[in-house]
């Protein structure tokens, strides 16, 4: 039956899923199923969340919008789940830590709860998000396939984009996590919670680096040499880099759908 928030019926999604937080990612992703977003089928668009059904090389596979942060990823996620849907792909970007830079891709090996979700999915336990490793392992080899400067390690699913901590939000790069975004750790602790009922649902992540975010005493001694070790793509740039890595989730949705 139709849910909530997603219009749509059982066996109106393939059996993949990929979950971009845009809806105009969303038709980017779609514009390149087989024969074009004009060949495949609109599931959803209510409250702005676009839903499309395709193919990729005669693969089904499915992209649906999620909209920013965990709440309304979970909303997603969770009716998705009521409709069939198994596998959940994350492509997103976000703000790189270490030595990363803009345009690079991490693929999310975990993903520390920095958010309500994690007390709240966990019963205020601990939790600890983590990627499927047979996910991961095809995201990051279709990353690489595609050329693309490929990271595997830890992020940070935070509920605040403008970080009001005193430290900066580059405090986690100094614990080693690779980035920063705003989705990952809820898709990964729904995902492990289901396991955790033996349905077999694996969820992934991969990200684009749109921002580079360093230290700020690295900010200030870089200042007084007259450059900036920070930094944000331009718009237009950013599309290309973003679309690159476009280009390998589809390829990855297609060898996990075929699987």
């Amino acid at each position: 039956m139709a849910q909530i928030h997603l219009h749509a019926e059982s066996g109106d999604y393939a059996p993949i899923v990929l979950m971009p937080g845009d809806p105009n990612r969303s038709k980017r992703i779609a514009a390149r199923f087989d024969g074009g977003i004009e060949k495949a089928k609109l599931v959803n668009e209510h409250r702005g969340l676009l839903g499309y059904t395709g193919t990729i090389n005669g693969v089904p596979v499915s992209v649906q919008t999620t909209g920013m942060g965990t709440p309304t990823t979970s909303i997603v996620m969770e009716e998705l789940l009521n409709l069939g849907v198994e596998t959940f792909v994350r492509i997103g970007t976000c703000g790189g830590f270490l030595h990363l830079e803009t345009g690079d891709v991490i693929v999310a090996s975990a993903a520390v709860a920095s958010s309500g979700i994690g007390p709240i999915l966990g019963f205020d336990e601990p939790t600890a998000p983590t990627a499927d490793f047979d996910v991961t392992n095809v995201l990051v080899a279709a990353a690489k396939a595609e050329g693309l400067t490929t990271h595997v390690g830890p992020i940070v699913t935070s509920d605040v984009f403008y970080d009001p901590n005193p430290a900066g939000t580059a405090r986690w790069g100094a614990r080693g996590y690779l980035g920063v975004e705003m989705e990952s750790a809820a898709m990964f602790l729904l995902a492990m919670r289901e396991r955790g009922k033996g349905r077999p649902v694996r969820a992934g992540t991969i990200l684009t680096v749109s921002d580079t975010i360093r230290d700020a005493k690295v900010v200030a001694e870089a200042r007084k040499g007259g450059s900036e070790p920070w930094y944000r793509l331009p718009e237009d740039e950013l599309i290309k880099r973003i679309d690159l890595t476009i280009g390998a989730a589809l390829k990855a949705a297609e060898t996990l759908g075929a699987r």
